[in-house]
C-alpha cells in the first residue's frame, strides 16, 4: 500500500544570517532576551550584552525573561551586573520566571518589574544533594542555609515582605501568577502590550 503523503509543515531552525540580523535588532533596540536554563554559558552571553550596551548609553536596557532556574550562582552573576551597570533595566516577565531566573527578574528596581499576564513566578528554597564524608557534609549544609538566607533577604528587599515571611512562604514551591505575583510586590505592573511600559 502507498504511504499517504504528509501535508505538514515542518519548520526549519533559523539560518546564521536570520540570528545575526535578530541579534542587531535587538541590539538596536537595547533589548535582552533571558530564555532558558540558567547556567555559566547564560550568563557569560547575558552579561557580555548588558555591558555592552552600558558602554553604549545610559538609556534604559529592557531583558525579556522566560526561565525555569538553574544554577544559583550563574543567576547571581546576571542579578549582580543588573545592579551594577548604569542604565536603568526594566525587567519584563513571559512564560515563566523561576528559582534562579525569579532572582535575576528581582535585581531590577520594584518601578521596573513587569510581567505579561500569563507568565507564572516561583520562589523557593535552594536544593542540593549533600554527599561524602561528615565534614564535607557539614560545609554543604552551612552553605545551603547561608544560601537560603541570603535569598531571603534578597527577596524581602524586593518584595518589601519581612524575610521571615519569605522564608515561611518559600520552604516549599511558592508558585504565583502575575497578579498574585503583583499583589506579593514582586511585580510592579502586569501589562499586555509592550507599548504600556513607555507609559509606566
Amino acid at each position: 500500500m502507498p504511504r499517504e503523503q504528509d501535508d505538514r509543515v515542518t519548520a526549519s531552525p533559523p539560518d546564521s544570517a536570520f540570528l545575526e540580523r535578530a541579534a542587531e535588532a535587538l541590539f538596536a533596540s537595547r533589548t535582552v532576551l533571558v530564555f532558558g536554563e540558567v547556567d555559566t554559558r547564560l550568563a557569560q552571553t547575558v552579561s557580555a550584552q548588558l555591558f555592552a550596551l552600558a558602554a553604549s548609553s545610559d538609556a534604559p536596557i529592557r531583558v525579556v525573561l522566560h526561565s525555569q532556574g538553574g544554577h544559583v550562582e550563574a543567576g547571581d552573576t546576571i542579578h549582580d551586573v543588573v545592579r551594577a551597570i548604569a542604565p536603568p533595566v526594566v525587567m519584563i516577565g513571559t512564560g515563566w520566571v523561576a528559582s534562579a531566573g525569579a532572582l535575576i527578574y528581582a535585581a531590577a528596581d520594584k518601578e521596573r518589574r513587569f510581567a505579561l499576564p500569563n507568565t507564572r513566578f516561583l520562589l523557593h528554597e535552594p536544593r542540593g544533594g549533600v554527599g561524602g564524608v561528615e565534614s564535607d557534609v557539614a560545609i554543604e549544609a552551612e552553605q545551603i542555609v547561608r544560601m537560603r538566607e541570603r535569598l531571603c533577604t534578597i527577596f524581602a528587599r524586593a518584595t518589601g515582605r519581612d524575610k521571615e515571611r519569605v522564608a515561611a512562604d518559600t520552604l516549599r514551591n511558592f508558585w504565583m501568577s502575575a497578579t498574585e505575583a503583583r499583589e506579593y510586590g514582586l511585580v510592579h505592573r502586569v501589562v499586555e502590550r509592550l507599548d504600556e511600559l513607555d507609559a509606566a
